[in-house]
């Protein structure tokens, strides 16, 4: 039996890292729940009522195809505000807030000034959004195996990190070329109005490089974005169900499911646009400028100039993270697929901690 300090403190951990050695005893085999679904996060059966295998081709393809449908069309909707952004971050002396951005902008290029690069947002979203929720439930079922039952349940905050830092790594490199053009497209007056004028025109000038120069700065950008994004909503989903919610997820409608996973969804947001704010920053300028490094942009911002437009990309990424995950939540009810209830601690594991008789 261990000390009722030491077993209190592990479970409230956030990070669930176990402070103990756990010590291998004979115990007897379980079958599923009587809904057939397992708790963990590793494949399971077909269960009644889901259209797929958990862990299965078809479950991944339809993950990423959810993925495809949040993060395109979510990222697209909010381009006039990601453009007004962008310039308070290239141009901080001309646009000096989000107000005054939107009106400039306006006066200059009219409504349809306001709608600049949604076409490169929306192709690189989508494609960033197919690996970003495809790979993270891959990685995710793939550490889990590698963890174990146990294991997975003490660390599965450090394994939704290490899984959706491992999906983004991927996300990005879809992302960077569309990126770059939305970029340039919605900084620099007069270098091209869409698309079609400005990759072939990018490429002219600067090769393939310029589409993926800003691929690091991405990847500093968007991995902690990433991280905090999914440990944080799953670890505010588990508190929601437990301390907030009246009853358990299992007597919740469908409906009522996917209020908490917009709630969830809005506070992982927040979080996300503090830590990835600064390499957002950087991102923004250097595809603006030409030749410039990610180091020589970063010094010329300075400790202030890294969080302009952070109130405006709080908004934005706020509701862009509820609604991603709204959608992303509503394709797996739409497609019926398996949806597994929040992790809860192994029956053997709370034998071990002796927990249980």
């Amino acid at each position: 039996m261990y000390p009722n300090t030491l077993t209190q403190l592990s479970r409230a951990n956030p990070f669930n890292a176990p402070l103990f050695s756990l010590q291998e005893i004979e115990e007897p085999k379980h079958s599923l729940p009587a809904n057939g679904q397992s708790r963990n996060l590793a494949a399971a059966a077909i269960a009644e009522g889901d259209s797929c295998e958990f862990g299965s081709r078809k479950y991944l393809l339809l993950c990423g195809f959810g993925g495809i449908i949040s993060c395109g069309t979510t990222h697209a909707a909010l381009v006039p505000l990601d453009l007004v952004k962008c310039r308070m971050q290239v141009d901080p002396d001309k646009y000096k807030s989000i107000g005054k951005g939107f009106s400039l902008t306006l006066k200059e290029d009219g409504a349809r000034g306001l709608a600049k690069g949604w076409a490169p947002t929306f192709i690189g979203y989508s494609m960033q959004g197919l690996c970003k929720f495809g790979f993270y439930e891959m990685f995710k079922i793939f550490y889990s195996d590698m963890l174990g039952e146990e294991n997975t349940y003490l660390w599965r905050t450090s394994l939704y990190l290490a899984a959706s830092a491992s999906a983004e790594f991927f996300a990005d490199i879809a992302l960077a070329p569309m990126e770059a053009c939305k970029v340039r497209i919605q900084t620099c007056p007069g270098y091209a109005n869409n698309l079609r004028q400005c990759a072939p025109k990018m490429f002219a000038e600067e090769g393939v490089w310029a589409f993926y120069k800003g691929v690091v700065p991405l990847w500093m950008r968007q991995i902690p974005y990433t991280m905090m994004k999914f440990a944080c909503f799953e670890r505010t989903v588990e508190l929601l169900y437990k301390h907030v919610v009246p009853k358990p997820r299992a007597d919740c409608t469908k409906s009522e499911q996917l209020i908490v996973t917009f709630t969830a969804g809005y506070i992982a947001g927040v979080f996300c646009a503090i830590v990835s704010h600064p390499a957002d920053s950087v991102v923004s300028v250097l595809n603006k400028e030409s030749g410039s490094t990610a180091v020589q942009v970063l010094k010329k911002l300075g400790p202030k100039g890294v969080w302009k437009g952070l109130v405006a990309r709080i908004i934005m990424i706020g509701t862009l993270t509820a609604l991603q995950w709204f959608i992303y939540d509503s394709v797996k009810v739409y497609f019926r697929l398996p949806r597994p209830p929040p992790p809860e601690m192994p029956e053997s594991l709370k034998k071990k901690l002796g927990l249980t008789e």
